[in-house]
């Protein structure tokens, strides 16, 4: 059909008044607009309306506005019964490991239950009058970094007190993929409860999801369990944190080195805690091949840094500036090959290491000089089985 240029002239008003109504709802609301669950109330406030809640939440539980979920629920009247508080504190400011006590919140007058120490998994005289355990904090996407196990202690809880597990979910620092040895049903603890590599790829939400549907619960039972997921996240994007999840990870920095840098908390060599640089630098007094030094003092969330007042050699990784897709080896591998200590072992004698690798394997394949690619290939088998429990709870695209 051939048209006149009166039609033609009709057909181009036409298609620019109907792409400037493209543009003006692109340019009020981007296709690309990032939000966390927790900045999408009009999918989980009405889940909350007349019912009794408890929160799980951190420093990091915070909104775009840096209005902190805790408060804004108590502006929307939601009635909260008390909160959860994982290892370091419902402020974040604890050292890792540090007992935390229970208390109560100064601005909301809420009591605070402490879900660290001796008191992992909640009780069931905390959980007495709750319909919904509301949980929002910050993960890192490390499997020997507690938020996980804090989430699976909740969910068991709940499952056995029939109260619903509701996840706000946040992003993954590490997610789109996984590396790292698997964790083994003998060295299984609060620093590793599951099946699971190192760097798993999955958010919280997501990990969640795989508790419950692999049944890893006690006794195989299942939490009902509810994901409010993030708008417009991508698994290979990397997105900025709300607040620092624990005082030694302070930034991108630190937290992009964690899951390379803290195979070191199971040796003699210090991974910067005590000092401004903390998962950014390692060394100790018997790695003195390195040029680079500092000495640990206490600090805030360090009150008594491992390798204390100590003149450690290493290596200052501040500047490094690949974002790690995978689990760097040779950082470990060139420490244990410079330690001259005849004291002491590498290894601390309580085989803590053996604790985060998952298994003893690694710290074997370590004191037999494998080489990086040798040990990495020795993971392959391990992760690419996961893979197949990882992607049926896979929300998020890549």
């Amino acid at each position: 059909m051939i048209l006149s240029f009166k039609n033609k002239t009709l057909v181009l008003i036409l298609l620019i008044y109907f792409s400037s109504l493209t543009f003006f709802k692109t340019q009020s609301n981007p296709p690309d607009c990032f939000e966390t669950a927790a900045d999408r109330p009009e999918l989980y406030l009405p889940l909350l309306k007349n019912k009794n809640i408890i929160v799980a939440a951190n420093q990091t539980s915070l909104l775009k506005s840096k209005k902190h979920l805790v408060d804004f629920l108590v502006e929307n009247n939601v009635k909260i019964k008390s909160i959860f508080a994982p290892e370091h504190g419902f402020r974040g400011t604890a050292d890792a490991g540090e007992h935390v006590k229970s208390g109560t919140d100064a601005k909301t007058g809420l009591p605070i239950v402490s879900l660290y120490g001796d008191n992992k998994k909640p009780k069931a005289e905390y959980l007495k009058g709750a319909d919904i355990i509301l949980f929002d904090i910050q993960d890192v996407g490390v499997r020997f970094y507690t938020y996980i196990s804090t989430l699976s202690y909740i969910m068991e809880a709940a499952a056995e007190n029939n109260i619903e597990v509701i996840v706000l979910d946040r992003p993954n620092p590490h997610d789109g993929y996984t590396d790292g040895p698997m964790m083994r049903e003998q060295w299984k603890s609060f620093i590793g409860l599951h099946n699971v590599p190192v760097v798993y790829g999955l958010t919280i939400g997501e990990y969640g999801k795989m508790v419950n549907g692999e049944k890893w619960l006690k006794n195989g039972m299942t939490a009902k369990y509810t994901l409010i997921p993030m708008l417009n996240y991508h698994k290979q994007k990397r997105y900025g944190v709300s607040d620092k999840p624990s005082p030694n990870l302070p930034n991108d920095k630190s937290i992009n080195l964690y899951p390379s840098l803290c195979f070191f908390e199971g040796t003699q060599v210090s991974v910067g805690r005590g000092t401004d640089l903390p998962f950014q630098i390692y060394g100790s007094p018997w790695t003195k091949d390195f040029l680079y030094q500092f000495t640990p003092k206490p600090t805030e969330g360090a009150k008594d840094p491992f390798l204390n007042g100590k003149l450690c050699y290493g290596e200052n990784l501040s500047q490094y500036s690949q974002d790690l897709r995978g689990i760097n080896l040779e950082w470990l591998l060139r420490s244990y090959k410079s330690y001259k200590n005849p004291q002491q072992d590498f290894f601390l004698k309580n085989l803590f290491f053996d604790k985060l690798a998952g298994s003893d394997e690694l710290r074997k394949q370590i004191i037999a000089g494998k080489s990086e690619k040798e040990i990495k290939e020795s993971w392959k088998k391990d992760l690419d089985n996961f893979e197949k429990i990882r992607q049926k709870y896979v929300v998020y695209p890549n």
